[in-house]
């Protein structure tokens, strides 16, 4: 199959699409982004990458970050984090508080703002640096020993982050919070401000396609951890929009209001777009049609 050739084709086709939606101005960093920017990298599982547009461009990953620090706590401590995390879809916004005070504190599932939360918090205790754990295990995965924290963007998701703030100390009010809640949410912040290019987001997700094994080829999940991340990807990784993704889509995948979608096709390849302006439920619009594309013309799906 010539995957060069379609990735460049998907580019070229989702050029009308790029100025849909709306870039993400409510974390003022984001703003500046120019909504035609577009990009997207095929990482296949056994060594060939393909990339068109701009797929070697940095970006914010935002809330992509999150798959990272769920699937370090599970490298550490295998599956003791479902004890103050669901794993079911939430219905809700991604910042809503109204399930967590309804659940009695315990977030809905890992990927929206307060599981996530509680990840990070998790991952804290268990590393010391949770944003560093998280930028650490990146770069050993991507390759790319140069990606780091921005530190505008953290600084100003710190400024503007009332309601993230808010969603912490009701955690730590139902005692969901092992550490001070302004560590947790510097930690958190930091690493949702990470920089990476669609060819780093790829090649740093291949151990979910490569059912656990890391860019050394050594075990960093089990085959049924990866396996429970993709399943959590799939049914919650794009807000409360996770069953149209499903539908368009048809593999786990990880959206971030940056603009980018991680997708996996377990025992293939990891697939990262990047198309900065979002559609109503905080995805991007070009991203997904890139996606639906892909897996349309590819055949790649897990349905």
């Amino acid at each position: 199959m010539d995957v060069q050739g379609i990735v460049e084709d998907i580019v070229s086709e989702v050029q009308p699409l790029l100025g849909l939606g709306a870039v993400a101005s409510y974390i003022p960093s984001l703003g500046d982004v120019p909504a035609e920017n577009f990009g997207v990298c095929v990482a296949m599982s056994d060594g060939p990458v393909y990339g068109a547009g701009q797929w070697q461009q940095p970006f914010s990953i935002q809330s992509i970050s999150k798959v990272y620090s769920l699937a370090l706590v599970m490298s550490y401590d295998y599956d003791s984090i479902w004890k103050r995390v669901f794993r079911e879809p939430s219905g809700t916004p991604f910042n809503s508080m109204v399930q967590l005070e309804a659940d009695n504190g315990i977030p809905r599932n890992p990927f929206i703002n307060a599981g996530a939360l509680v990840v990070t918090d998790r991952l804290l205790t268990l590393t010391g640096d949770a944003a560093g754990a998280v930028r650490g295990l990146l770069r050993s995965e991507s390759g790319n020993q140069e990606l780091d924290f921005d530190a505008a963007v953290a600084a100003s998701e710190a400024e503007h982050g009332h309601r993230n703030s808010a969603m912490a100390h009701l955690l730590a009010s139902y005692g969901n919070l092992e550490n001070p809640v302004d560590l947790v949410l510097e930690n958190y912040f930091k690493q949702c401000a990470l920089r990476m290019s669609c060819e780093d987001l790829a090649l740093a997700s291949r151990f979910l396609a490569r059912h656990g094994v890391s860019a050394g080829g050594t075990p960093f999940l089990t085959p049924n951890q990866a396996k429970r991340v993709n399943a959590v990807m799939l049914t919650c990784g794009t807000y409360d929009a996770a069953g149209e993704f499903a539908y368009r889509v048809g593999l786990p995948g990880k959206s971030g209001v940056g603009g980018g979608i991680v997708a996996i096709v377990p025992g293939r390849c990891s697939v990262a777009v990047w198309g900065p302006s979002l559609g109503p439920n905080g995805n991007s619009v070009a991203g997904i049609a890139a996606l639906d594309a892909f897996t349309t013309r590819t055949g790649w799906s897990i349905f």
